[in-house]
């Protein structure tokens, strides 16, 4: 609808809001944004579906303006609207879209509550500057509307609700929140407008709506089809999808080839896990020394905001993070996102790839597999309607690995980090959604651990027994690495020197013995587990069968008491059956 400006919608905006808009650089709405406002406004309850990137924030916070301006003056304490979204970025974004509008219409208040901050301070906020709009995560809105805080009952703000919006609502779900939405729903007023809206529907999804949303209008936004005839994409039509086939132990060596050929852009690399995204941010940082490397993932907590608004900021830089950063968050101008890992779950390799090519720009996305994952392209063709484009390997490319060893000799921390990082991985591969694809039994450990640059592959059940010949340990005394953090290593050093008078006291000289022998003493200690099983199993029969029979005694107990209210039987003859008498044994 780009031949469409924003006063041409067929509902009325306010002139502020136009202005805002403007200035924005919003001139004209997108596909969602026109389907959605008016629905919105003409008191629909709506359920969006539309390809990440789509614009869909606005097609949420433009109408719950207009609608929370049209009603008149609201008090502090009054809490119109309500979004959730189920990360602290995301929520931190939308408040930033949010922000522009609200200096324009100082009668309305907004008030972001989010995980990792203060509940105090959060009240304190909310009586001295009010929140007409909340921004939240579910959790922590959970928490305030059922405990109130510092003398401050959320609870009755939220009777003058006029519209909920569940943004990312799939993610909602997928990420365990379905009870904090349920506890949350059943404080706000029925009648209110709701607004879902997801880059994807679930079955969980579709049971949300039928719960939350009274006739709810259903706007499914997609991409047009290519004018070369190509089949329509889930990603946005000015994204290019690329691939290359490549083996473990070379994998680093091919990003780092790719990445330094484009130092001056903006790059997102996926990781599969936390672990991974520590140690390898950690050694990008050491290898490339005048690009700006940040990384994020869900367990940073505190420090998340901070990492997120700077890469926000920068005008070239690498952001190494987990999925935490896949779904809605919005950056301006990435130019690439690189996935080194295939995600979990294949709805987030879309989610991933949308953090280019973001309302109308254009953008690029490469995936790193390894030669028995190819049939994951077809999966993607087929599951996700995404069709990508293969990237040769490049021929002449520096080998880092020996880099990443020396690292790891001369700082125990990275020793460890390297070690957390492998054995995370493998924990992600053995679960993969994609387990036709994605099988265990085909990876090479050693070539993995070689790309991960370990010193030593970490013991682990699921690499015991297998092939690791492809793999050469450093020789090293690895007691004797030490860590670079000056405090870290004496506390280590305490430690080893408190734990020797303690294993010297319980260490045993080693015991030699023929093999035969051997064999004898776990025989007889096989046999008494058995004993011991077949006596457990014999208690446990005994006891049922008590159990059984007391239970048989009750229920004839029973059937006497009540011929002996119905007079059917006499008081002493009930007497002698139920007790026995003095002259018997109990």
């Amino acid at each position: 609808m780009t031949d469409t400006t924003w006063r041409e919608l067929p509902v009325s905006l306010s002139d502020t809001i136009h202005q805002t808009l403007r200035d924005g650089g919003f001139l004209y709405p997108t596909p969602v944004q026109a389907t959605c406002i008016p629905l919105f406004l003409t008191n629909k309850d709506v359920a969006a579906e539309a390809v990440t990137g789509s614009g869909k924030t606005l097609a949420f916070v433009v109408p719950v303006l207009e609608i929370l301006r049209k009603r008149g003056s609201w008090t502090k304490k009054e809490i119109g609207a309500i979004i959730i979204t189920p990360t602290r970025e995301l929520a931190i974004q939308i408040h930033g879209v949010l922000s522009p509008f609200l200096t324009h219409i100082p009668e309305l208040s907004s008030l972001l509550l989010i995980g990792g901050e203060n509940h105090v301070k959060d009240a304190e906020k909310f009586k001295a500057n009010g929140g007409n709009i909340i921004i939240a995560t579910p959790g922590k809105l959970e928490t305030m509307l059922e405990k109130p805080q510092h003398g401050l009952n959320l609870a009755a703000s939220v009777r003058s609700l006029e519209v909920l919006v569940l943004d990312e609502a799939d993610q909602l779900l997928d990420l365990g929140f379905e009870a904090s939405i349920n506890t949350i729903l059943s404080y706000l007023p029925k009648q209110r407008r709701t607004g879902l809206f997801s880059a994807t529907q679930t079955d969980e999804l579709e049971n949300l709506i039928r719960a939350g949303l009274r006739n709810p209008v259903r706007v499914n936004v997609k991409e047009k089809k290519r004018d070369d005839g190509k089949m329509e994409q889930r990603t946005p039509s000015t994204l290019e999808n690329f691939y290359m086939i490549v083996e473990s132990d070379e994998k680093f060596n091919q990003m780092m080839n790719f990445i330094q050929a484009r130092k001056k852009e903006k790059i997102m690399i996926f990781f599969s896990t936390c672990a991974g995204v520590d140690y390898f941010s950690k050694m990008l940082q050491l290898l490339l020394k005048n690009t700006q490397v940040l990384c994020i993932h869900g367990k940073m907590k505190n420090k998340r905001n901070k990492v997120f608004a700077k890469f926000r900021s920068l005008e070239s830089g690498i952001l190494v993070c987990s999925d935490v950063m896949a779904r809605g968050v919005d950056i301006p101008e990435v130019n690439w996102v690189i996935q080194y890992d295939p995600p979990k779950s294949a709805n987030f390799f879309v989610h991933r790839c949308g953090r280019t090519a973001r309302i109308g720009n254009s953008g690029n996305a490469l995936v790193f597999l390894l030669p028995a994952e190819d049939t994951y392209l077809n999966f993607l063709k087929i599951n996700q309607k995404v069709e990508l484009q293969r990237i040769d390997l490049c021929d002449s490319v520096n080998n880092y690995l020996p880099k990443l060893r020396k690292f790891a000799l001369k700082d125990r921390a990275l020793l460890e980090k390297g070690a957390r990082a492998f054995v995370s991985f493998v924990q992600f591969y053995i679960k993969h959604e994609c387990g036709l694809i994605f099988r265990i039994k085909d990876l090479d450990f050693g070539k993995l651990a070689n790309g991960y640059g370990l010193l030593r592959i970490p013991k682990m059940p699921e690499v015991k027994g297998k092939d690791v010949s492809n793999f050469v340990p450093v020789e090293a005394d690895y007691s004797k690495i030490a860590y670079k953090d000056k405090q870290r290593e004496k506390q280590r050093q305490l430690k080893i020197q408190t734990e020797e008078p303690k294993q010297s006291k319980l260490r045993r000289p080693p015991r030699s013995e023929a093999w035969s022998k051997q064999k004898e003493r776990k025989d007889r200690k096989k046999k008494r587990r058995e004993v011991k099983e077949i006596s457990r199993k014999r208690k446990a029969q005994d006891a049922e069968a008590a159990d059984e029979e007391e239970e048989e005694d009750f229920q004839d107990d029973v059937k006497l008491m009540k011929k002996l209210k119905r007079g059917k039987i006499s008081k002493e003859e009930f007497d002698s059956q139920f007790a026995p008498s003095d002259g018997e044994e109990d």
